[in-house]
C-alpha cells in the first residue's frame, strides 16, 4: 500500500509527492476534506463516464478518460500511480516508435495496406462502376 505525503512539492525525480493536493484549510478538517474527497470522486467519474461514452462515438474518448483520471489524481494516490505507470508506457511506447526499424516496417505496411485498399476500390468500380452496393442488381 501506497504511504500518503500530503506534500504536493516535487520531490528528486521531479514527481510531486502523493496523495491530497486539497488546500491546506480542507484538510484541516476531516469531515470537509471527506466531503472533498466525494466531490473530486464524483466530477472524475462523470468526465471518465463521458469518455467511455465517446469511445464507440466520433470524439476524444481516451482524452476525456485520462482528464477524469487527471482530476482523481489530484485526490487519490491510487489515481497518481495509474497516470505515472501510464506517462511511463506511454514515453516508451514514443521512444520505440522512433525506432528507424519500426518506423521503416510501419511505413512498409502502410503503403501495403493503402495498396491494398486501392486495389480492392479500382477492381470495385471497374466491374460496378459509381453504382452503391445496396443498389445492385
Amino acid at each position: 500500500m501506497a504511504v500518503r505525503n500530503d506534500n504536493p512539492d516535487p520531490d528528486e525525480t521531479g514527481h510531486k509527492g502523493l496523495g491530497s493536493r486539497a488546500p491546506h484549510f480542507i484538510r484541516r478538517h476531516p469531515a470537509l476534506h471527506l466531503s472533498w474527497q466525494v466531490a473530486v470522486f464524483l466530477v472524475g467519474l462523470a468526465v471518465v463516464a463521458l469518455g467511455v461514452v465517446l469511445l464507440p462515438l466520433p470524439g476524444p474518448g481516451w482524452v476525456v478518460i485520462f482528464l477524469g483520471m487527471g482530476i482523481w489524481a489530484t485526490e487519490f494516490v491510487w489515481a497518481q500511480l495509474v497516470l505515472r505507470w501510464t506517462r511511463r508506457k506511454v514515453s516508451e511506447a514514443a521512444q520505440r516508435a522512433m525506432d528507424p526499424r519500426v518506423r521503416r516496417r510501419n511505413i512498409i505496411l502502410t503503403v501495403v495496406g493503402l495498396l491494398v485498399i486501392a486495389g480492392l476500390g479500382g477492381w470495385y468500380l471497374s466491374r460496378y462502376g459509381l453504382t452503391l452496393p445496396w443498389q445492385l442488381s
